[in-house]
């Protein structure tokens, strides 16, 4: 299972660091976090802004094992060749830990905030896929000699022989996902190495989707990874669990979460990858209760490693 780090009201460097290395201890597979400028509410003056990127590089250098990577980073932030050089160095700072999750950017009040365009949904999802596109493109050159053009709509790559390179062969594994009942699962299949079914909903259906749009473009479903996210707030005790449950941030994201025991967590776990998960990601809120992370650790995943279903990453 992975950790996906979202505070509710941003984090120092430090607070990053502090989770990823007990996410590290606990024996977590992967440490992911969100690419946000802003929290959901845009009047919170508390909310640390931390640019992704650059606090995963820092990450690179101070954790050993654990992979590292956004869910997912926004398309409007930076420019594809720009995007595909700042990840394939991270990559090379982990050793091979990187992985690259990107959809189309959402938070409107967030981009003008920063001075960023927030163009039109379907402007959103065209820039997602030439980004995509010209990212593996450049990563597929380092590893191929050969150079790079693109001429899109939104990006353009001119005769390109000096592409960034990542360690990863052929590239860092890319995620894709969401709940678009069309070009996000279209996306994916093109271009992903996992979908992110997301939060809420039907997940089966959501997956089966996504295997319609690989079958049709001649791609074998199981060449994918499949995910999901689940908010946690676990606790030994019912005074541990209402504790984490009241900082969970939205009433969407209640009703989706698993608050309880360890057992409520597990099992919660394990209908995810009935309905064909089989990698979760933990959603974290509070990112200064380590102990949270480390009763996860001891009391949640020797048991879904152990379940029945498969291993879940």
């Amino acid at each position: 299972m992975r950790v996906l780090m979202e505070p509710r009201h941003g984090a120092r460097y430090a607070e990053i660091l502090a989770l990823a290395r007990a996410t590290e201890a606990a024996g977590f597979d992967a440490f992911f976090r969100s690419d946000h400028l802003m929290g959901v509410d845009p009047h919170d003056r508390s909310y640390r802004p931390t640019d992704c990127w650059t606090t995963l590089g820092g990450l690179a250098r101070e954790t050993t094992r654990v992979r590292l990577g956004a869910l997912v980073g926004a398309a409007t932030f930076r420019e594809a060749g720009l995007l595909a050089t700042i990840v394939a160095s991270v990559d090379e700072m982990s050793g091979g830990r990187v992985e690259l999750g990107l959809g189309t950017g959402w938070y409107e009040r967030e981009h003008t905030a920063f001075g960023l365009p927030f163009p039109p949904i379907r402007d959103r999802f065209d820039r997602l896929e030439e980004q995509l596109a010209v990212v593996t493109g450049l990563w597929r050159a380092a590893h191929s000699g050969d150079g790079f053009s693109f001429d899109g709509t939104h990006h353009r790559i001119d005769d390109n022989h000096t592409p960034p390179h990542p360690v990863q062969t052929p590239y860092p594994p890319v995620v894709v996902g969401g709940t678009g009942p069309k070009r996000t699962p279209a996306i994916a299949a093109r271009h992903a190495d996992e979908f992110n079914g997301a939060l809420g909903g039907d997940l089966a259906a959501r997956y089966s989707v996504f295997d319609r749009a690989c079958e049709a473009i001649d791609r074998d479903p199981a060449t994918a990874r499949r995910s999901a996210v689940l908010p946690v707030a676990c606790g030994a005790t019912p005074g541990e669990v209402d504790r984490r449950g009241a900082v969970i941030g939205s009433d969407f994201m209640r009703d989706n979460a698993a608050i309880g025991s360890p057992e409520l967590v597990t099992d919660r776990v394990g209908e995810l990858a009935e309905a064909g998960a089989d990698t979760v990601y933990l959603h974290i809120y509070d990112i200064a209760d380590l102990d949270h992370i480390a009763l996860i650790g001891a009391e949640v995943l020797p048991h879904v490693a152990a379940r029945p279903e498969g291993a879940l990453q």
